[in-house]
């Protein structure tokens, strides 16, 4: 990840772009069109999601280990705690790297029906993001990164407890932190100065935000289910605004509002250093496309490869 982010910043702030495993073969065409999509644009990476409780497991494994066997792409797979003994953790790993992925996210997960429901760890589990990095960096050479915060974890009593949890996390051996979705970039920057002011070496990983193009009202509701937050009212009304008074929404102009709204959030992270630009793609090219475009990314030249 690491060497693939610095090969990338030669052309620029490097993006990358997040999956979801499909749920059936017609998703699973789709998905596969999407991939070649951004494969023509060449990602610094992609990261696969994994179902709350394994609930994707097995076709999560068998698609990470597609994606690095027949495309150019660096995939990193997600891996969750919930709902898993640390044998079967163990096995995971092992199904990883029996399909070439040494690129981890590691991630305690959701409990599975109610994102936002109890948190229960498994008898035979882990009950921290912290401890499953350590069993996977004392099981051979995988690069890990976790899961940070901007606005805080919904479970954190406060944001400096949330911000030892994630220096913890990186002390542990996580490389880097790719970010929950969010809508104000000051969010983002105060969680990049609290790392920072609590452990400068730590502070100095990379912290990539994560970012997601609003196309829809529809698409409001399932960003605040992901997150866990709602979003700024100042988002909120511009969404508003550009859906109209009418009966039914202006989905048109919702949807160009939305982009506007994800290029402004993504121009002031690169003037702010971010060290890449990840986004929710729910398995769509266009919206992210449009955006990376307005961006002045585009289809290039080789790939800049990194296995």
């Amino acid at each position: 990840m690491a060497e693939s982010l610095r090969a990338h910043a030669g052309r620029g702030v490097p993006f990358s772009v997040e999956f979801n495993p499909p749920r059936d073969s017609a998703g699973e065409a789709r998905l596969w069109r999407t991939v070649r999509d951004f494969e023509r644009m060449h990602p610094a990476f992609v990261s696969m999601t994994y179902g709350a409780g394994g609930s994707t497991k097995d076709r999560t494994v068998r698609i990470t280990g597609d994606l690095a066997r027949e495309t150019t792409l660096l995939p990193v797979a997600h891996l969750t705690a919930v709902g898993h003994s640390v044998a079967e953790l163990r096995s995971l790993v092992g199904a990883y790297a029996d399909s070439g992925i040494r690129n981890l996210l590691v991630l305690r997960g959701d409990p599975p029906g109610d994102p936002l429901g109890p948190w229960t760890k498994h008898p035979d589990g882990v009950g921290y993001a912290e401890e499953l990095v350590r069993i996977v960096r004392d099981l051979g050479d995988f690069h890990v990164g976790v899961a940070s915060f901007p606005q805080g974890h919904h479970r954190s009593p406060d944001l400096a407890h949330d911000t030892r949890h994630l220096v913890a996390k990186l002390r542990a051996g996580a490389e880097y932190s790719i970010t929950q979705m969010f809508f104000d970039v000051e969010h983002y920057l105060r969680l990049r100065d609290r790392v920072g002011a609590l452990d400068p070496v730590e502070g100095a990983k990379p912290i990539i935000p994560e970012l997601m193009p609003i196309t829809s009202l529809r698409t409001v509701a399932r960003a605040e289910e992901l997150s866990g937050r709602a979003l700024p009212a100042a988002v909120m009304d511009r969404l508003r605004r550009a859906a109209g008074s009418g009966p039914e929404p202006d989905q048109a102009a919702v949807r160009a509002e939305g982009i506007a709204l994800a290029t402004e959030m993504a121009e002031r992270l690169i003037r702010e250093g971010a060290p890449c630009l990840h986004f929710i793609t729910l398995n769509f090219a266009k919206a992210t496309g449009e955006v990376l475009a307005n961006l002045g990314y585009g289809v290039t030249e080789a790939p800049l490869a990194v296995r």
